[in-house]
């Protein structure tokens, strides 16, 4: 019939068409996945073994979490004494520091934390007193271990800026803090807290209704510390920050101001979903 071929053709052209408009998935690479953020992790490594004068020893090992904003370090042991089956639990404390290409960047009493400085290879270097239960090791000495860690600085979520650092004795600063919430996560509450050093005669005050010198003693007490500041902040979010003026007045003696944010980053009905960020310190001359 005339008609046939011209609808084969037809047809042909058609189912074509579409073939031509896609691209073949041979003819180009697939998309990279995305980098996965590294889990939560601790690392360990054995960084030495303290030995006593009868028989005792400690082998140690230092630890380092990674992957939240803290640097956990720990030093747990296994101890015991030459000569009896007593199965030993073991306790210690101390001192540790952590060393990133030369630069000490972390420190502190043992076990504790610090700000997670990021991905690098690290010398931890401790005190540490070893203790058993039930009594019969006691041991102290020096450990070292390098361990590497790959974990990802998570970026901040928060920031604390003062538009001046330094105080001067015998004369009243006024200082405005400004607090920022950078991320979409968390909420807008915060508390930003603010204290200089007790003995110096130092007083912090601001007429902003958030804030409060805190209350000390027992009810019915009235006590408030004029040395300390703590302000609830309500409306923190990203391109709208919060701003506190405060006054502080020195004495004779000079006193150090620092300043610190505690806030949340809700997960559910989980408990421990909050962080602690460092402000700037003000210095006095």
């Amino acid at each position: 019939m005339p008609t046939r071929p011209t609808t084969l053709r037809a047809l042909t052209g058609a189912a074509l068409l579409p073939l031509a408009l896609v691209t073949p998935a041979w003819g180009s690479p697939a998309a990279a996945p995305a980098p996965k953020a590294e889990d939560p992790a601790t690392l360990c490594a054995v960084a030495g073994t303290l030995r006593g004068d009868h028989g005792q020893h400690a082998l140690v090992s230092l630890c380092a979490g990674s992957g939240t904003p803290q640097f956990a370090v720990s030093a747990p042991a296994s101890c015991g004494r030459a000569g009896t089956r007593v199965r030993y639990s073991c306790r210690t404390n101390g001192t540790w520091s952590a060393k990133r290409s030369g630069k000490t960047l972390a420190g502190g009493p043992l076990p504790g934390s610090g700000d997670y400085p990021g991905p690098g290879t690290y010398d931890i270097t401790a005190t540490v007193r070893v203790r058993s239960a039930p009594a019969g090791v006691d041991l102290t000495g020096q450990v070292r271990a390098t361990l590497t860690l790959t974990a990802p600085k998570a970026p901040p979520t928060h920031a604390i800026t003062v538009d001046r650092t330094t105080l001067r004795r015998n004369s009243t600063t006024t200082l405005v803090y400004t607090v920022r919430r950078d991320s979409a996560e968390g909420d807008g509450s915060a508390r930003f807290g603010l204290i200089g050093e007790s003995a110096s005669g130092v007083r912090i005050a601001t007429s902003d209704a958030r804030c409060v010198n805190p209350l000390v003693g027992k009810y019915p007490a009235k006590t408030r510390l004029p040395y300390s500041l703590d302000c609830a902040l309500t409306e923190l979010q990203p391109g709208h920050p919060e701003q506190v003026k405060v006054r502080v007045t020195v004495g004779a003696t000079c006193s150090t101001v620092v300043s610190k944010l505690g806030y949340w980053m809700p997960n559910g009905q989980a408990l421990y979903t909050g962080g602690m960020l460092e402000g700037p310190e003000l210095t006095c001359s």
